[in-house]
């Protein structure tokens, strides 16, 4: 799928995830896009012209159900599955969950302080105390972007 839509997604564009699945009832493809500044409905409407007729030419056909086509912001939280847009993170405020728990903890949510070596240096607060955490990116189950409350 990445292959077949991501050279059709053109700068300023960026695509951040594709997921199918089950929504209610329907079958769901998702294409999360982004662009500096956010994306408009009009950019989705658009976007969905030029990926649609891509769709029917891939064989053999991934999806033989009916599903719908989902052209789409990936919100305030947008995932972070590679390492160039974990790079983009750094200094922002992040939700990270683990394979494997490090100081007895699956999940750390903080403030991305650096992405070196393949490593994720996050602050996060412990109770009322601001402690940091080395992160080896092969431990890194789900990451995202997070909202501070």
């Amino acid at each position: 799928m990445r292959e077949v839509i991501e050279p059709t997604i053109q700068t300023p564009f960026e695509l951040v995830d594709i997921e199918y699945g089950k929504l209610g009832g329907d079958m769901v493809l998702s294409i999360f896009v982004d662009k500096p500044g956010g994306i408009s409905l009009n950019d989705t409407a658009d976007l969905t012209e030029v990926i649609s007729p891509l769709l029917d030419t891939i064989q053999p056909d991934p999806f033989p159900e009916q599903y719908f086509l989902e052209v789409t912001s990936p919100g305030l939280e947008r995932p972070l599955k590679t390492k160039e847009q974990m790079l983009g993170a750094i200094g922002k405020y992040i939700h990270v969950g683990l394979y494997q728990a490090i100081d007895k903890q699956k999940v750390f949510e903080g403030t991305l302080l650096a992405f070196e070596d393949d490593v994720l240096q996050v602050e996060y607060m412990d109770k009322t105390r601001k402690k940091e955490v080395a992160i080896p990116y092969n431990l890194v189950s789900k990451a995202r972007l997070a909202v501070k409350i």
